[in-house]
């Protein structure tokens, strides 16, 4: 369990009810979606009650750590679309998944996955762009947040955890026969996968 010291007592008693990972993606299902381009810290969530989905990663990270889970985000990188970046858990040998999303699909993973790639997978139907593309393409290695210090409570290290992202190794996903071989997202599932969508934050790439 993390020390409390750092939180104020107005936070603690919202924080300690996120005592499983199932109430943490909870408490992000019930906050805004932000538009907006910059970074909050955790403690900035709490106080603003909103979070893109590197927000929402990373204070699901920081909830995670408080009930005894590593603190890890992985960064699902897309080709003509939004990176998605998630928390990551292990529960019973199996891998999990808190996310803050724009997307009804992009969010919570139950701890059933063998292994990272399986479950980053698990978001391929869902992860497509607004030209009905599927745009996942692969994948960071898990980071881990122990070394940033302060990241629960300062937004400048937000921005350095962000840039790491971008300089950390990846997995890839598909060949070039499997890109070239994807069909369209049929519009049932693109009009499923938009329910409760903020147009305001929702990359739209050029038509091909």
């Amino acid at each position: 369990m993390q020390n409390n010291f750092f939180w104020t007592k107005e936070e603690l008693q919202i924080i300690k009810k996120l005592s499983t990972p199932i109430k943490i993606q909870q408490f992000l299902d019930s906050i805004a979606y932000s538009t907006e381009s910059r970074y909050r810290s955790p403690r900035a969530v709490l106080k603003d009650r909103k979070a893109h989905c590197f927000d929402g990663a990373v204070f699901a990270a920081a909830m995670l750590e408080r009930i005894g889970f590593q603190p890890l985000i992985v960064d699902m990188q897309a080709v003509r679309d939004d990176d998605h970046v998630i928390a990551i858990f292990k529960k019973n040998g199996r891998v999990g998944a808190i996310a803050k999303s724009n997307f009804v699909g992009l969010r919570f993973r139950e701890p059933v996955y063998r292994d990272v790639r399986e479950l980053v997978m698990s978001y391929f139907e869902p992860f497509y762009n607004m030209n009905k593309e599927h745009s996942l393409r692969q994948f960071s290695v898990p980071l881990n947040l122990k070394k940033y210090k302060n990241f629960q409570f300062d937004n400048d290290v937000m921005e350095v955890i962000g840039l790491k992202l971008s300089y950390i190794p990846v997995t890839k996903l598909l060949t070039p026969p499997m890109i070239r071989a994807l069909n369209p997202i049929d519009e049932r599932s693109f009009k499923a996968g938009m329910l409760g969508t903020d147009m305001k934050g929702v990359y739209f790439p050029e038509k091909k």
